[in-house]
């Protein structure tokens, strides 16, 4: 994930950023050193969840727009099956791709799941927006 030389990286422990306005990819246990997203080869999906060409997957390399079109285009996600079906085949490497450096399982569950409901909202919003102008037509005439 690094794009810095490891000559840089002290042998401390280190510690994933989750907050999204943080620019810190990872801090040291110490606090005497952190590593900015500038300096991953990848953006970070925790620190851009609404992003669509940032990988939700590092493994297989599933993005947020991937799961988006999908759900637009067949109604359900088959990305978690996918990935599942990967790491019964032993091909899961989570914890040196994902920037969390754990399974991104829950965080591609929690994304289908908002995702889904996102576009369940909107497609009432539009009925809705759809039936009320229907019934000013019908009041019109």
């Amino acid at each position: 994930m690094l794009a810095l030389s490891l000559a840089v990286i002290r042998p401390v422990e280190y510690r994933f950023c989750r907050i999204v306005q943080c620019p810190i990819g990872y801090f040291s246990n110490d606090g005497c050193q952190t590593v900015t997203e500038r300096d991953l080869r990848e953006r970070v999906y925790q620190k851009h969840p609404d992003d669509d060409a940032v990988f939700v997957c590092y493994c297989f390399r599933h993005t947020l727009g991937a799961i988006r079109a999908e759900l637009r285009v067949s109604g359900v996600s088959t990305t978690v099956e996918c990935i599942n079906a990967s790491i019964v085949a032993g091909q899961c490497a989570c914890a040196i791709r994902n920037p969390q450096g754990n399974c991104c399982l829950g965080n591609v569950a929690a994304t289908v799941k908002r995702l889904a409901g996102e576009m369940k909202q909107a497609q009432v919003e539009m009925e809705s927006l759809t039936i009320g102008q229907e019934e000013r037509d019908d009041q019109s005439t």
